[in-house]
Protein backbone atom coordinates (compact mmCIF):
# COMPACT_ATOMS: atom_id res chain seq x y z
CA UNK A 1 0.00 0.00 0.00
CA UNK A 2 1.01 3.98 -0.66
CA UNK A 3 2.29 5.62 2.66
CA UNK A 4 -1.09 7.43 3.98
CA UNK A 5 0.96 10.37 4.84
CA UNK A 6 2.34 10.84 1.05
CA UNK A 7 -0.86 10.26 -0.22
CA UNK A 8 -2.69 12.91 2.04
CA UNK A 9 -0.31 15.62 1.26
CA UNK A 10 -0.46 14.39 -3.01
CA UNK A 11 -4.23 15.10 -2.28
CA UNK A 12 -3.90 18.17 -0.23
CA UNK A 13 -1.41 19.45 -2.95
CA UNK A 14 -4.08 18.72 -5.90
CA UNK A 15 -6.60 20.47 -4.37
CA UNK A 16 -9.46 17.63 -5.57
CA UNK A 17 -10.97 17.42 -1.93
CA UNK A 18 -11.87 20.44 0.57
CA UNK A 19 -9.40 21.04 2.77
CA UNK A 20 -11.19 20.37 6.28
CA UNK A 21 -13.02 17.22 4.52
CA UNK A 22 -9.88 15.70 3.65
CA UNK A 23 -8.08 16.46 7.37
CA UNK A 24 -11.36 14.87 8.68
CA UNK A 25 -10.94 12.03 6.68
CA UNK A 26 -7.19 11.73 7.07
CA UNK A 27 -7.45 11.69 11.55
CA UNK A 28 -10.78 9.06 11.33
CA UNK A 29 -9.05 6.72 9.02
CA UNK A 30 -5.77 6.83 11.63
CA UNK A 31 -7.85 6.25 14.69
CA UNK A 32 -9.72 3.51 13.06
CA UNK A 33 -5.62 2.24 11.98
CA UNK A 34 -7.30 1.81 8.10
CA UNK A 35 -5.47 2.80 5.46
CA UNK A 36 -6.12 6.17 4.14
CA UNK A 37 -7.19 5.14 0.38
CA UNK A 38 -8.95 2.58 1.87
CA UNK A 39 -11.49 4.99 3.97
CA UNK A 40 -11.46 7.28 1.00
CA UNK A 41 -13.10 4.62 -0.81
CA UNK A 42 -14.84 3.37 1.77
CA UNK A 43 -16.87 6.48 2.37
CA UNK A 44 -16.96 7.51 -1.24
CA UNK A 45 -15.33 10.93 -0.81
CA UNK A 46 -12.98 9.79 -4.13
CA UNK A 47 -13.78 7.68 -7.01
CA UNK A 48 -11.92 4.14 -7.65
CA UNK A 49 -10.52 5.49 -11.08
CA UNK A 50 -9.43 8.87 -9.53
CA UNK A 51 -7.81 7.65 -6.94
CA UNK A 52 -6.11 5.43 -9.08
CA UNK A 53 -4.80 7.94 -11.30
CA UNK A 54 -3.34 9.91 -8.25
CA UNK A 55 -1.27 7.06 -6.37
CA UNK A 56 -0.14 6.28 -10.24
CA UNK A 57 1.46 9.69 -9.96
CA UNK A 58 3.10 8.76 -6.91
CA UNK A 59 4.39 6.04 -8.22
CA UNK A 60 5.32 7.58 -11.21
CA UNK A 61 4.02 4.73 -13.49
CA UNK A 62 1.06 5.38 -16.13
CA UNK A 63 -2.63 3.93 -14.36
CA UNK A 64 -4.68 1.37 -16.14
CA UNK A 65 -8.20 0.43 -15.94
CA UNK A 66 -8.71 -2.87 -17.00
CA UNK A 67 -11.84 -3.13 -17.33
CA UNK A 68 -11.66 -0.97 -19.93
CA UNK A 69 -9.59 -2.67 -22.29
CA UNK A 70 -9.77 -6.16 -23.80
CA UNK A 71 -7.11 -8.84 -22.30
CA UNK A 72 -6.39 -11.64 -24.68
CA UNK A 73 -6.42 -14.79 -22.74
CA UNK A 74 -2.43 -15.95 -24.07
CA UNK A 75 -1.83 -12.80 -22.38
CA UNK A 76 -3.56 -13.18 -19.24
CA UNK A 77 -2.18 -16.91 -18.22
CA UNK A 78 1.53 -15.61 -18.89
CA UNK A 79 1.01 -14.96 -14.92
CA UNK A 80 -0.69 -18.01 -13.20
CA UNK A 81 -3.68 -17.19 -11.22
CA UNK A 82 -1.95 -18.49 -7.49
CA UNK A 83 0.66 -15.62 -8.64
CA UNK A 84 -2.15 -12.99 -9.56
CA UNK A 85 -4.19 -13.19 -6.96
CA UNK A 86 -1.15 -13.44 -3.85
CA UNK A 87 0.46 -10.34 -6.19
CA UNK A 88 -2.09 -8.68 -6.91
CA UNK A 89 -0.73 -8.35 -11.00
CA UNK A 90 -2.41 -8.91 -14.01
CA UNK A 91 -0.62 -9.22 -17.72
CA UNK A 92 -2.81 -7.25 -20.15
CA UNK A 93 -1.33 -6.63 -23.18
CA UNK A 94 2.19 -7.77 -24.97
CA UNK A 95 3.24 -5.49 -28.15
CA UNK A 96 6.85 -4.77 -29.24
CA UNK A 97 7.93 -3.11 -25.62
CA UNK A 98 7.05 -6.37 -23.98
CA UNK A 99 5.04 -7.47 -21.22
CA UNK A 100 2.36 -4.98 -19.85
CA UNK A 101 1.71 -5.27 -16.56
CA UNK A 102 -1.36 -3.70 -13.97
CA UNK A 103 0.00 -3.72 -10.46
CA UNK A 104 -1.09 -2.75 -6.92
CA UNK A 105 2.37 -2.46 -5.87
CA UNK A 106 4.48 -1.10 -8.68
CA UNK A 107 7.84 -0.84 -6.49
CA UNK A 108 7.69 -4.71 -5.96
CA UNK A 109 10.63 -5.46 -8.19
CA UNK A 110 10.99 -9.06 -6.71
CA UNK A 111 7.89 -10.00 -8.94
CA UNK A 112 8.81 -7.81 -11.78
CA UNK A 113 12.41 -9.50 -11.97
CA UNK A 114 10.57 -13.71 -11.51
CA UNK A 115 8.26 -12.41 -14.62
CA UNK A 116 11.07 -10.72 -16.61
CA UNK A 117 13.52 -14.16 -15.94
CA UNK A 118 10.33 -16.19 -16.57
CA UNK A 119 9.31 -14.69 -19.74
CA UNK A 120 12.86 -12.98 -21.10
CA UNK A 121 10.78 -9.91 -22.38
CA UNK A 122 11.24 -6.47 -21.28
CA UNK A 123 8.03 -5.58 -18.46
CA UNK A 124 5.94 -2.09 -18.67
CA UNK A 125 4.52 -1.81 -15.31
CA UNK A 126 1.24 -0.02 -14.46
CA UNK A 127 -0.82 0.95 -11.46
CA UNK A 128 -4.14 -0.10 -11.30
CA UNK A 129 -6.51 -0.31 -8.33
CA UNK A 130 -6.92 -3.00 -6.15
CA UNK A 131 -10.89 -3.46 -7.16
CA UNK A 132 -10.32 -3.17 -10.73
CA UNK A 133 -7.31 -6.78 -10.05
CA UNK A 134 -9.63 -8.23 -8.10
CA UNK A 135 -12.28 -8.01 -10.37
CA UNK A 136 -10.31 -8.94 -13.37
CA UNK A 137 -9.23 -12.82 -11.92
CA UNK A 138 -12.76 -13.34 -13.10
CA UNK A 139 -11.22 -13.86 -16.02
CA UNK A 140 -9.07 -17.05 -15.38
CA UNK A 141 -12.70 -19.02 -14.04
CA UNK A 142 -12.23 -20.73 -17.70
CA UNK A 143 -9.92 -22.91 -15.74
CA UNK A 144 -12.33 -23.08 -12.47
CA UNK A 145 -15.22 -24.69 -14.76
CA UNK A 146 -12.52 -27.52 -16.41
CA UNK A 147 -11.36 -28.14 -12.22
CA UNK A 148 -15.18 -28.26 -11.53
CA UNK A 149 -16.08 -30.86 -14.08
CA UNK A 150 -12.73 -33.09 -13.21
CA UNK A 151 -13.64 -33.14 -9.65
CA UNK A 152 -17.73 -33.63 -9.87
CA UNK A 153 -17.03 -36.26 -12.89
CA UNK A 154 -14.70 -38.04 -10.03
CA UNK A 155 -16.50 -37.86 -6.94
CA UNK A 156 -19.80 -38.71 -8.70
CA UNK A 157 -18.03 -42.49 -9.99
CA UNK A 158 -16.88 -42.65 -6.40
CA UNK A 159 -20.86 -42.30 -5.07
CA UNK A 160 -21.93 -44.68 -7.82
CA UNK A 161 -19.56 -47.11 -6.68
CA UNK A 162 -19.30 -47.33 -2.92
CA UNK A 163 -21.79 -48.82 -0.89
CA UNK A 164 -20.61 -45.73 1.97
CA UNK A 165 -20.79 -42.83 -0.67
CA UNK A 166 -20.92 -40.03 1.84
CA UNK A 167 -17.65 -38.40 1.12
CA UNK A 168 -18.24 -38.21 -2.31
CA UNK A 169 -21.75 -36.59 -1.77
CA UNK A 170 -20.01 -34.09 0.51
CA UNK A 171 -17.65 -32.99 -1.59
CA UNK A 172 -20.28 -32.70 -4.80
CA UNK A 173 -22.42 -31.06 -2.72
CA UNK A 174 -19.09 -28.73 -1.50
CA UNK A 175 -18.41 -28.15 -5.20
CA UNK A 176 -21.59 -27.61 -6.07
CA UNK A 177 -21.38 -24.38 -3.77
CA UNK A 178 -17.92 -23.48 -4.26
CA UNK A 179 -18.61 -23.22 -8.24
CA UNK A 180 -21.48 -21.14 -7.83
CA UNK A 181 -19.14 -18.44 -5.73
CA UNK A 182 -16.79 -18.49 -8.09
CA UNK A 183 -19.10 -18.05 -10.57
CA UNK A 184 -20.97 -15.08 -9.28
CA UNK A 185 -23.89 -17.20 -8.67
CA UNK A 186 -26.94 -15.42 -6.25
CA UNK A 187 -29.31 -18.99 -6.45
CA UNK A 188 -28.28 -22.35 -6.93
CA UNK A 189 -31.66 -24.75 -8.64
CA UNK A 190 -31.29 -28.73 -7.89
CA UNK A 191 -34.26 -30.20 -9.77
CA UNK A 192 -34.99 -33.63 -9.69
CA UNK A 193 -35.76 -35.34 -13.55
CA UNK A 194 -36.76 -38.58 -14.91
CA UNK A 195 -33.49 -39.54 -15.66
CA UNK A 196 -31.15 -36.90 -14.42
CA UNK A 197 -30.90 -34.01 -11.13
CA UNK A 198 -29.98 -30.73 -13.10
CA UNK A 199 -27.91 -28.30 -11.47
CA UNK A 200 -28.33 -24.67 -12.60
CA UNK A 201 -27.16 -21.21 -11.53
CA UNK A 202 -29.03 -18.37 -11.41
CA UNK A 203 -26.55 -15.66 -12.86
CA UNK A 204 -26.34 -11.90 -13.25
CA UNK A 205 -30.52 -12.67 -12.91
CA UNK A 206 -30.46 -15.29 -15.82
CA UNK A 207 -30.66 -19.51 -15.29
CA UNK A 208 -28.13 -21.56 -16.91
CA UNK A 209 -28.26 -25.17 -17.08
CA UNK A 210 -24.61 -25.99 -15.39
CA UNK A 211 -24.40 -29.96 -15.20
CA UNK A 212 -26.64 -32.99 -15.43
CA UNK A 213 -26.05 -35.31 -12.36
CA UNK A 214 -27.20 -38.76 -12.22
CA UNK A 215 -30.44 -38.81 -10.90
CA UNK A 216 -29.43 -41.85 -8.67
CA UNK A 217 -27.35 -39.33 -6.17
CA UNK A 218 -30.43 -36.52 -6.15
CA UNK A 219 -31.65 -38.29 -3.04
CA UNK A 220 -28.73 -38.31 -1.45
CA UNK A 221 -27.42 -34.93 -2.51
CA UNK A 222 -30.75 -33.72 -0.65
CA UNK A 223 -30.40 -35.59 2.68
CA UNK A 224 -26.70 -33.96 2.93
CA UNK A 225 -28.27 -30.54 2.21
CA UNK A 226 -31.33 -30.86 4.82
CA UNK A 227 -28.14 -32.73 7.56
CA UNK A 228 -26.35 -29.09 6.52
CA UNK A 229 -29.63 -26.78 7.19
CA UNK A 230 -30.86 -28.77 10.14
CA UNK A 231 -34.31 -30.00 8.49
CA UNK A 232 -36.10 -32.91 9.09
CA UNK A 233 -34.58 -36.48 6.36
CA UNK A 234 -37.16 -38.25 6.98
CA UNK A 235 -40.01 -35.31 5.70
CA UNK A 236 -40.43 -35.92 1.81
CA UNK A 237 -44.10 -34.47 1.10
CA UNK A 238 -43.73 -30.77 2.76
CA UNK A 239 -42.00 -27.65 1.75
CA UNK A 240 -39.65 -27.15 4.39
CA UNK A 241 -37.18 -23.81 4.59
CA UNK A 242 -34.06 -23.63 6.71
CA UNK A 243 -30.43 -22.11 6.14
CA UNK A 244 -27.07 -23.29 6.90
CA UNK A 245 -23.38 -21.68 6.66
CA UNK A 246 -20.66 -22.50 4.04
CA UNK A 247 -16.46 -21.31 4.23
CA UNK A 248 -15.37 -21.12 0.83
CA UNK A 249 -11.38 -21.62 0.94
CA UNK A 250 -11.61 -22.22 4.53
CA UNK A 251 -7.77 -22.92 4.76
CA UNK A 252 -6.61 -19.80 3.17
CA UNK A 253 -6.61 -15.89 3.80
CA UNK A 254 -9.24 -15.49 1.19
CA UNK A 255 -12.07 -17.39 2.76
CA UNK A 256 -15.43 -16.18 2.95
CA UNK A 257 -18.36 -17.28 5.44
CA UNK A 258 -21.40 -17.64 3.14
CA UNK A 259 -25.02 -17.63 4.94
CA UNK A 260 -27.32 -19.35 2.73
CA UNK A 261 -31.15 -19.96 2.61
CA UNK A 262 -32.67 -23.14 1.89
CA UNK A 263 -36.06 -24.18 0.44
CA UNK A 264 -36.74 -27.95 -0.38
CA UNK A 265 -40.29 -27.81 -1.91
CA UNK A 266 -41.52 -31.53 -3.41
CA UNK A 267 -42.23 -31.94 -7.23
CA UNK A 268 -42.97 -35.21 -9.43
CA UNK A 269 -39.62 -36.35 -9.33
CA UNK A 270 -38.54 -35.82 -6.08
CA UNK A 271 -37.73 -33.03 -3.73
CA UNK A 272 -36.58 -29.71 -5.70
CA UNK A 273 -33.11 -27.77 -3.69
CA UNK A 274 -33.09 -23.53 -3.96
CA UNK A 275 -29.94 -22.22 -1.99
CA UNK A 276 -29.90 -18.55 -2.40
CA UNK A 277 -26.59 -17.34 -1.55
CA UNK A 278 -25.36 -14.50 0.59
CA UNK A 279 -22.36 -13.56 0.75
CA UNK A 280 -20.77 -11.29 3.50
CA UNK A 281 -18.15 -9.46 0.33
CA UNK A 282 -21.05 -9.07 -1.99
CA UNK A 283 -22.50 -6.33 0.28
CA UNK A 284 -19.05 -4.40 0.74
CA UNK A 285 -19.69 -2.29 -2.27
CA UNK A 286 -19.21 1.79 -2.14
CA UNK A 287 -22.54 3.55 -4.11
CA UNK A 288 -19.98 4.48 -6.68
CA UNK A 289 -19.02 0.41 -7.09
CA UNK A 290 -23.01 0.02 -7.94
CA UNK A 291 -23.08 2.37 -10.67
CA UNK A 292 -24.47 5.55 -9.01
CA UNK A 293 -22.68 8.51 -11.31
CA UNK A 294 -20.98 11.52 -9.41
CA UNK A 295 -24.04 13.99 -10.11
CA UNK A 296 -26.36 11.93 -8.96
CA UNK A 297 -24.12 11.18 -5.82
CA UNK A 298 -23.91 14.50 -4.69
CA UNK A 299 -27.54 14.37 -4.60
CA UNK A 300 -27.94 11.39 -2.79
CA UNK A 301 -24.78 12.66 -0.19
CA UNK A 302 -26.60 16.51 0.40
CA UNK A 303 -29.60 13.85 1.61
CA UNK A 304 -28.14 10.97 4.05
CA UNK A 305 -25.97 14.55 5.56
CA UNK A 306 -29.19 15.50 6.67
CA UNK A 307 -29.72 15.05 10.48
CA UNK A 308 -33.25 14.17 9.84
CA UNK A 309 -35.52 13.50 6.98
CA UNK A 310 -36.12 10.49 4.52
CA UNK A 311 -34.26 8.55 1.78
CA UNK A 312 -36.60 5.99 0.04
CA UNK A 313 -35.19 3.23 -2.97
CA UNK A 314 -37.65 2.06 -5.42
CA UNK A 315 -38.21 -0.35 -7.89
CA UNK A 316 -39.25 -4.44 -7.96
CA UNK A 317 -38.03 -7.15 -6.27
CA UNK A 318 -34.44 -7.74 -6.69
CA UNK A 319 -33.45 -4.53 -8.49
CA UNK A 320 -30.78 -3.91 -5.34
CA UNK A 321 -33.02 -1.48 -3.60
CA UNK A 322 -31.58 -2.85 -0.16
CA UNK A 323 -27.78 -3.07 -1.61
CA UNK A 324 -28.24 0.27 -2.14
CA UNK A 325 -29.44 0.91 1.30
CA UNK A 326 -26.85 -1.12 3.00
CA UNK A 327 -23.96 0.82 1.39
CA UNK A 328 -25.32 4.70 2.49
CA UNK A 329 -25.61 2.94 5.72
CA UNK A 330 -22.11 1.89 5.96
CA UNK A 331 -21.10 5.07 5.23
CA UNK A 332 -23.72 6.84 8.15
CA UNK A 333 -22.26 3.69 10.52
CA UNK A 334 -19.93 5.91 13.17
CA UNK A 335 -19.86 4.89 16.92
CA UNK A 336 -20.92 8.50 17.64
CA UNK A 337 -24.68 6.96 16.21
CA UNK A 338 -27.46 4.53 17.12
CA UNK A 339 -28.12 3.02 14.09
CA UNK A 340 -31.27 0.58 14.14
CA UNK A 341 -32.70 -1.38 11.18
CA UNK A 342 -35.84 -3.88 11.05
CA UNK A 343 -35.86 -6.28 8.02
CA UNK A 344 -37.48 -9.29 6.27
CA UNK A 345 -34.95 -10.79 6.29
CA UNK A 346 -31.80 -9.93 7.66
CA UNK A 347 -29.66 -10.96 5.08
CA UNK A 348 -26.33 -9.84 6.18
CA UNK A 349 -24.91 -8.87 9.29
CA UNK A 350 -23.41 -4.96 9.46
CA UNK A 351 -20.91 -4.66 12.57
CA UNK A 352 -22.11 -1.84 14.78
CA UNK A 353 -25.77 -2.15 13.58
CA UNK A 354 -28.28 -3.22 15.58
CA UNK A 355 -30.89 -5.14 13.08
CA UNK A 356 -33.53 -6.68 14.11
CA UNK A 357 -35.85 -9.82 12.04
CA UNK A 358 -39.46 -9.24 11.17
CA UNK A 359 -41.20 -12.46 12.78
CA UNK A 360 -44.63 -12.89 12.26
CA UNK A 361 -45.27 -15.70 14.56
CA UNK A 362 -44.05 -13.92 17.55
CA UNK A 363 -46.33 -10.48 16.55
CA UNK A 364 -42.82 -8.92 15.27
CA UNK A 365 -44.19 -7.12 12.46
CA UNK A 366 -42.27 -4.12 10.25
CA UNK A 367 -44.97 -1.79 12.29
CA UNK A 368 -44.62 -3.09 15.91
CA UNK A 369 -40.55 -3.31 15.58
CA UNK A 370 -40.52 0.11 14.37
CA UNK A 371 -42.54 1.37 17.20
CA UNK A 372 -40.04 -0.39 19.41
CA UNK A 373 -37.04 0.90 17.29
CA UNK A 374 -38.52 4.33 17.98
CA UNK A 375 -38.15 4.26 21.54
CA UNK A 376 -34.17 2.80 21.30
CA UNK A 377 -32.92 6.41 21.01
CA UNK A 378 -32.10 6.03 17.87
CA UNK A 379 -30.45 8.32 15.42
CA UNK A 380 -30.32 6.43 12.00
CA UNK A 381 -33.12 3.59 11.28
CA UNK A 382 -33.73 1.69 8.03
CA UNK A 383 -36.74 -0.03 7.12
CA UNK A 384 -37.13 -2.97 5.09
CA UNK A 385 -39.83 -2.45 3.21
CA UNK A 386 -42.89 -0.06 3.93
CA UNK A 387 -45.88 -2.24 3.16
CA UNK A 388 -48.79 -0.44 4.92
CA UNK A 389 -50.17 2.14 5.89
CA UNK A 390 -48.95 1.79 9.77
CA UNK A 391 -45.53 1.40 8.79
CA UNK A 392 -45.50 4.76 6.63
CA UNK A 393 -47.46 6.50 9.58
CA UNK A 394 -44.57 5.77 12.00
CA UNK A 395 -41.60 6.36 9.01
CA UNK A 396 -42.83 9.78 8.18
CA UNK A 397 -43.37 10.51 11.64
CA UNK A 398 -39.75 9.31 12.70
CA UNK A 399 -38.12 11.47 9.50
CA UNK A 400 -40.14 14.30 11.08
CA UNK A 401 -39.29 14.24 14.54
CA UNK A 402 -35.39 14.04 13.94
CA UNK A 403 -34.27 10.75 12.88
CA UNK A 404 -32.76 9.85 9.05
CA UNK A 405 -34.65 7.63 7.67
CA UNK A 406 -34.20 4.62 5.03
CA UNK A 407 -36.89 2.39 3.56
CA UNK A 408 -38.17 0.96 0.19
CA UNK A 409 -41.09 0.59 -1.88
CA UNK A 410 -42.72 -1.10 -4.77
CA UNK A 411 -42.53 1.16 -7.43
CA UNK A 412 -41.94 1.60 -11.07
CA UNK A 413 -39.66 5.09 -10.64
CA UNK A 414 -39.14 7.69 -8.44
CA UNK A 415 -41.96 9.85 -8.45
CA UNK A 416 -44.75 7.43 -8.27
CA UNK A 417 -43.52 6.41 -5.49
CA UNK A 418 -44.84 9.75 -4.03
CA UNK A 419 -48.54 8.67 -5.15
CA UNK A 420 -47.48 5.38 -3.51
CA UNK A 421 -47.49 6.72 -0.03
CA UNK A 422 -50.94 9.06 -1.09
CA UNK A 423 -52.37 5.55 -1.43
CA UNK A 424 -51.59 4.30 2.14
CA UNK A 425 -53.47 7.02 3.50
CA UNK A 426 -50.17 9.93 4.31
CA UNK A 427 -51.10 13.45 4.00
CA UNK A 428 -49.84 14.84 1.32
CA UNK A 429 -48.30 17.80 3.31
CA UNK A 430 -46.26 15.14 6.01
CA UNK A 431 -44.90 13.20 2.49
CA UNK A 432 -43.82 16.69 1.15
CA UNK A 433 -42.19 17.89 4.36
CA UNK A 434 -40.19 14.18 5.42
CA UNK A 435 -38.74 12.84 2.41
CA UNK A 436 -35.34 13.79 1.18
CA UNK A 437 -34.84 12.23 -1.85
CA UNK A 438 -36.10 9.15 -3.96
CA UNK A 439 -33.97 6.78 -5.99
CA UNK A 440 -35.40 4.78 -8.47
CA UNK A 441 -32.96 1.77 -10.03
CA UNK A 442 -32.89 -1.72 -12.16
CA UNK A 443 -29.95 -4.09 -13.10
CA UNK A 444 -28.46 -4.59 -16.07
CA UNK A 445 -25.89 -7.06 -17.12
CA UNK A 446 -22.49 -6.06 -17.78
CA UNK A 447 -20.86 -6.15 -21.10
CA UNK A 448 -18.00 -9.19 -20.29
CA UNK A 449 -14.86 -8.07 -20.86
CA UNK A 450 -13.22 -11.24 -22.10
CA UNK A 451 -15.51 -11.02 -25.27
CA UNK A 452 -16.61 -7.14 -25.55
CA UNK A 453 -16.00 -6.15 -29.46
CA UNK A 454 -17.59 -2.93 -30.97
CA UNK A 455 -19.94 -2.29 -33.59
CA UNK A 456 -20.93 0.55 -35.46
CA UNK A 457 -24.78 1.83 -35.72
CA UNK A 458 -26.51 4.46 -37.61
CA UNK A 459 -28.63 7.01 -35.32
CA UNK A 460 -31.70 5.88 -37.72
CA UNK A 461 -31.63 2.60 -36.39
CA UNK A 462 -32.19 3.56 -32.62
CA UNK A 463 -34.42 6.68 -33.31
CA UNK A 464 -37.71 4.78 -32.66
CA UNK A 465 -36.61 3.86 -29.24
CA UNK A 466 -34.84 6.43 -27.67
CA UNK A 467 -36.18 10.63 -28.60
CA UNK A 468 -34.02 12.65 -30.97
CA UNK A 469 -33.26 15.50 -28.16
CA UNK A 470 -31.60 12.21 -25.94
CA UNK A 471 -29.69 11.07 -28.64
CA UNK A 472 -28.11 14.68 -29.78
CA UNK A 473 -27.38 15.03 -25.80
CA UNK A 474 -25.60 11.65 -25.24
CA UNK A 475 -23.69 10.98 -28.84
CA UNK A 476 -23.81 14.67 -30.35
CA UNK A 477 -24.66 15.24 -34.03
CA UNK A 478 -22.87 12.00 -35.36
CA UNK A 479 -24.84 9.79 -37.70
CA UNK A 480 -22.90 6.38 -36.44
CA UNK A 481 -22.26 5.75 -33.36
CA UNK A 482 -19.86 2.91 -31.76
CA UNK A 483 -21.01 0.84 -29.24
CA UNK A 484 -20.11 -2.21 -28.01
CA UNK A 485 -21.61 -5.74 -27.00
CA UNK A 486 -20.17 -9.40 -25.99
CA UNK A 487 -20.07 -12.08 -28.49
CA UNK A 488 -19.83 -14.97 -26.33
CA UNK A 489 -17.27 -17.36 -24.24
CA UNK A 490 -16.87 -19.93 -21.19
CA UNK A 491 -16.06 -17.13 -19.07
CA UNK A 492 -19.84 -15.60 -19.47
CA UNK A 493 -21.38 -18.90 -20.34
CA UNK A 494 -21.99 -17.59 -23.90
CA UNK A 495 -24.24 -15.32 -22.77
CA UNK A 496 -21.97 -12.10 -23.87
CA UNK A 497 -22.34 -10.67 -20.12
CA UNK A 498 -20.54 -10.91 -16.89
CA UNK A 499 -21.76 -9.03 -13.68
CA UNK A 500 -24.98 -6.35 -13.08
CA UNK A 501 -24.32 -2.73 -12.63
CA UNK A 502 -27.39 -0.41 -11.31
CA UNK A 503 -28.81 2.29 -13.56
CA UNK A 504 -30.25 5.04 -11.47
CA UNK A 505 -32.85 8.08 -11.39
CA UNK A 506 -32.53 10.33 -8.81
CA UNK A 507 -35.53 12.45 -7.64
CA UNK A 508 -34.35 15.52 -4.80
CA UNK A 509 -37.11 16.61 -3.68
CA UNK A 510 -36.98 20.69 -3.86
CA UNK A 511 -39.37 23.82 -3.11
CA UNK A 512 -41.43 22.88 -6.54
CA UNK A 513 -42.07 19.35 -5.84
CA UNK A 514 -42.88 19.99 -2.33
CA UNK A 515 -45.53 22.09 -3.32
CA UNK A 516 -46.39 19.94 -6.30
CA UNK A 517 -47.00 16.53 -3.57
CA UNK A 518 -49.03 19.34 -1.31
CA UNK A 519 -51.23 19.79 -4.05
CA UNK A 520 -51.74 16.17 -4.71
CA UNK A 521 -50.49 16.18 -8.15
CA UNK A 522 -49.74 12.88 -10.29
CA UNK A 523 -46.77 11.19 -10.89
CA UNK A 524 -46.29 12.51 -14.51
CA UNK A 525 -46.48 16.54 -13.14
CA UNK A 526 -44.04 14.84 -10.10
CA UNK A 527 -41.97 13.69 -12.82
CA UNK A 528 -41.92 16.49 -15.70
CA UNK A 529 -40.90 18.76 -12.72
CA UNK A 530 -38.30 16.81 -11.32
CA UNK A 531 -36.93 16.35 -15.13
CA UNK A 532 -36.65 20.39 -15.56
CA UNK A 533 -34.90 20.52 -12.13
CA UNK A 534 -32.16 18.33 -13.52
CA UNK A 535 -33.20 14.49 -12.92
CA UNK A 536 -31.47 12.09 -15.11
CA UNK A 537 -34.45 9.00 -15.84
CA UNK A 538 -33.40 5.68 -15.65
CA UNK A 539 -33.35 5.55 -19.35
CA UNK A 540 -30.43 8.08 -19.86
CA UNK A 541 -28.46 6.85 -17.02
CA UNK A 542 -28.16 3.07 -18.92
CA UNK A 543 -27.83 5.16 -22.26
CA UNK A 544 -24.81 7.13 -20.46
CA UNK A 545 -23.12 3.38 -19.98
CA UNK A 546 -23.95 2.14 -23.05
CA UNK A 547 -22.19 4.96 -24.77
CA UNK A 548 -19.48 3.95 -21.91
CA UNK A 549 -19.63 0.00 -23.36
CA UNK A 550 -20.55 -0.65 -19.63
CA UNK A 551 -23.97 -2.28 -21.09
CA UNK A 552 -25.52 -3.00 -24.20
CA UNK A 553 -29.08 -1.11 -25.64
CA UNK A 554 -31.02 -4.05 -25.32
CA UNK A 555 -30.20 -4.11 -21.62
CA UNK A 556 -31.69 -0.83 -20.96
CA UNK A 557 -34.40 -1.43 -22.76
CA UNK A 558 -35.58 -4.41 -21.55
CA UNK A 559 -35.49 -3.93 -17.52
CA UNK A 560 -37.23 0.03 -17.97
CA UNK A 561 -39.71 -1.16 -20.46
CA UNK A 562 -43.35 -0.87 -18.28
Amino acid sequence: MIDDLKLYQKILELQIIKDDLLKDAFSQSSEKKMPFAEFLLDRDIVSDENLGKIIADIYEVPFIKLSSVPIDDSVLQIIPEIVAKKQKIIAFKKDQNGFHLAMFEPSNLEIQDFIKKKTGEHLVPYFATNRDIVNTFSLYSKKVSQAFNEILTRNIEEAKIKKNADPSIIKIVDTIITYAYQNKASDVHLEPHKNESLARFRIDGVLHDIVELPYILHAQIVTRIKVLSELRTDEHFTAQDGKMQFTIDPSTDSSENLDIRVSIVPVTEGEKIVLRLLASKSREFSLVDLGILQRDLNKLKRAYEKPWGMILATGPTGCGKTTTMYAVLKILNQRNVNIMTIEDPVEYEIAGVNQIQVNPKTGLTFAKGLRSIVRQDPDIILVGEIRDHETAEIAVNSAMTGHLVLSTLHTNNAATSLPRLYDMQIEPFLIASSINLVIAQRLVRSICLKCRVSYEISQKEIKQFVSANLLKNLFGTKETLRLYKGKGCPVCHQSGYKGRIGIFEVLEIDDGIREAIVDHKDASIIQNLAIKSGMRTMVEDGLEKVKEGITTMDEVFRVTKE
